[in-house]
């Protein structure tokens, strides 16, 4: 059996049919995007001087402006996805570049480009009091276009944290007073090791307050002078306003303390969220934001939500 020739092969490539760019379209109009979605793919993201690596989801599109056109060049956008998560760290200058080229390879059909980001972020967390540690997830996303030489950079971020309503630890505390006169009315004093035993026993905690898994979704328009993407710094900055992140790894005194900060921050998701307003509103590194608060309750079988944003002009519409 004769082999195929390799030079003639090597010639049919370059004469292989090109629908896209060669065939007329019969029915013409321009497309506000026109691309690819779900594309995984390993990608070294620059965090505050810091290399991380993620597993993405990545979404790329370009308009399609040129009525006359078949269609764009999909390949086009892959390859240059690819080339720039393989090169290189992607730092937020690099990600610019990488919605400039995109743009460039489209020069003749299009005029603006979109990319889209979207992976779970893992940091590794201490306990708060144990010598243990764990990882936390993040979902975080990072969404990027290019419109006549604008460039605007979006990032998301998602955090975790427990919040007690401040009503139930008031009504709470009103049965435990309640039981005290119950069980103590008739006497003039109290020993302190009676009362001591009374604080530790079911009998005198009647009550607990009722808490919440509940979420911050952070949208933040990120300032143009930026170098890298700071992506654990608001994550940081969440954790720490709120004081209660969720945990990873517990042992009892993890809890106990748990327990406590639960104690020492109540909070409606009013109060969560003119603490994160205010937190967000000096802070140099963004624009611009959009943040929505989530009380997943546990009383009700509704959430609780809060929705606002920083309020400059033509800046993020307070949508939910």
């Amino acid at each position: 059996m004769n082999k195929p020739d390799l030079k003639s092969v090597a010639g049919n490539v370059a004469v292989m049919p090109d629908p896209a760019s060669n065939a007329s379209t019969e029915v013409k109009g321009t497309l506000n995007w026109v691309g690819m979605s779900r594309i995984h793919q390993p990608l070294a993201l620059r965090d505050n001087g810091r290399v991380h690596h993620v597993q993405s989801r990545v979404q790329v599109y370009v308009d399609l402006a040129d009525a006359d056109a078949k269609g764009i060049h999909m390949s086009r956008l892959y390859l240059i996805l690819d080339e720039h998560a393989d090169t290189r760290p992607l730092s937020l200058a690099g990600f610019k570049l990488m919605l400039k080229s995109m743009l460039q390879s489209h020069s003749d059909l299009s005029e603006k480009t979109f990319i889209e980001l979207d992976f779970d972020y893992y940091l590794r967390r201490p306990a708060l009091v144990s010598e243990y540690s764990g990882w936390n997830s993040y979902p975080v996303q990072i969404r990027g276009t290019m419109n006549k030489g604008v460039v605007d950079v979006e990032l998301s971020v998602g955090v975790l944290y427990s919040s007690t309503c401040p009503c139930s630890a008031a009504l709470a505390r009103q049965l435990i007073q309640e039981q005290f006169d119950t069980d103590f009315g008739g006497q003039e004093s109290v020993a302190p090791a009676q009362m001591r035993e009374w604080l530790g026993s079911e009998e005198g905690i009647v009550a607990t307050p009722h808490s919440q898994r509940s979420i911050a979704k952070l949208k933040l328009k990120l300032d143009d002078r930026l170098e890298d993407f700071p992506i654990t710094h608001f994550i940081d900055l969440v954790e720490e306003t709120l004081k209660t992140p969720v945990q990873t790894a517990v042992k009892r005194e993890d809890e106990q303390e748990f327990a406590r900060l639960n104690g020492q921050n109540l909070m409606f998701v009013e109060d969560s969220s003119r603490k994160l307003k205010s937190a967000l509103d000096g802070d140099n590194r963004i624009s611009d934001f959009w943040v929505r608060v989530e009380h997943h309750e546990s009383l009700h079988a509704h959430d609780a939500v809060s929705i606002f944003t920083k309020g400059v002009e033509d800046g993020f519409e307070p949508t939910p």
